[in-house]
């Protein structure tokens, strides 16, 4: 009697593979190029592509961690306020007194016990929405960084702080390297181990998971841990970047990074999405940003741009299930 064996892979097709999510965003990656070095003849060239990052990439952190919240089927609206209590207390800390380094590794303690919180909250409050929760957590973590600060400043951090948002690693900006360890290993966690098959599950099926042992709770508690000391991260290369801090800082990160992993293809309804996604989006959001700036394109313009970009990424994404259903 021959031995029979059963596969869950998909048989290889090339429509399947060229109409990826992904080549679309690449297609749009090069269409924000060529537009953009119309609007600046300055525009094409290494320095560009080398030092335009250091503009943007620091929000790109929570990227990450976003999309664990979202493939959940979550989301997570208190990211800005973490980053901005992050990175106050950081800097009263140093300014008590304590050496940077300690007030860094400080930093990333209160980051991640702040997203802990999060995690802990939507544990014990199964009822309330993470939405609801992160929204409570957001107005209570800015206001503690307004009371500690008010409307004042806090800085006067030694010059090699600037390294992190400033640095070079040889050609390359210390934050991009950063930046690529940081992608390799969320890649890495979400789609070569356990723990992601299990967010994956969590977010196609949360009642089927916790019926199978998974063991939920932790699974939650675990993502929002990683969000906060993410977060904690883009705290310290803000803070790098500008020098300074005050409790208004990061004001509309959350929006940014929801629009990044959702332009990423990343389904709000949770249960899929790819790490390739959020990744160029976080580029063609960054240097569509940055050549809109090179031209002096008002602020409003570029959200106008974004929305739509956004909204016909939407639009695109449920057309593209809706024929698959």
């Amino acid at each position: 009697m021959s031995e029979r064996t059963l596969s869950i892979k998909k048989p290889w097709k090339w429509n399947r593979f060229l109409f990826q999510w992904e080549w679309l965003l690449c297609l749009i990656f090069i269409l924000i190029h060529i537009i953009n070095s119309f609007l600046s003849p300055y525009y094409l060239n290494v320095d560009t592509f080398l030092s335009a990052p250091m503009n943007f990439l620091d929000k790109a952190f929570i990227v990450l961690p976003m999309m664990l919240v979202i493939i959940l089927g979550n989301i997570d609206i208190s990211v800005a306020s973490i980053v901005a209590l992050t990175s106050v207390l950081m800097a009263v800390i140093f300014n008590a007194g304590l050496p940077l380094p300690l007030a860094l590794v400080s930093a990333l303690v209160i980051g991640t016990l702040c997203g802990g919180i999060n995690g802990i909250l939507q544990v014990k409050f199964k009822e309330l929405p993470a939405m609801i929760i992160t929204l409570s957590t957001m107005t209570i973590y800015r206001g503690i960084a307004y009371i500690i600060l008010e409307d004042r400043a806090a800085g006067g951090f030694p010059s090699w702080f600037s390294f992190f948002a400033w640095g070079y690693v040889g050609p390359f900006p210390f934050i991009l390297v950063a930046f690529v360890v940081a992608a390799v290993i969320f890649g890495i966690l979400l789609h070569k181990t356990g723990f992601g098959r299990k967010i994956y599950g969590m977010g196609s099926n949360l009642l089927a998971c916790k019926y199978s042992g998974v063991k939920t709770d932790h699974i939650l508690i675990t993502v929002g841990l990683l969000t906060g000391l993410m977060s904690a991260i883009t705290a310290i290369f803000l803070t790098s970047r500008m020098g300074s801090t005050r409790p208004n800082v990061a004001q509309g990160y959350e929006l940014d990074v929801i629009a990044m992993v959702v332009l990423g293809g990343v389904s709000t309804s949770g249960g899929t999405g790819r790490i390739a996604g959020p990744l160029l989006a976080v580029f063609i959001i960054g240097f569509l940003n940055y050549g809109l700036g090179l031209v002096n394109i008002s602020a409003q313009v570029i959200l106008i741009v974004l929305g739509l970009l956004l909204v016909l990424s939407v639009l695109i994404m449920n057309l593209r299930f809706n024929k698959r259903g």
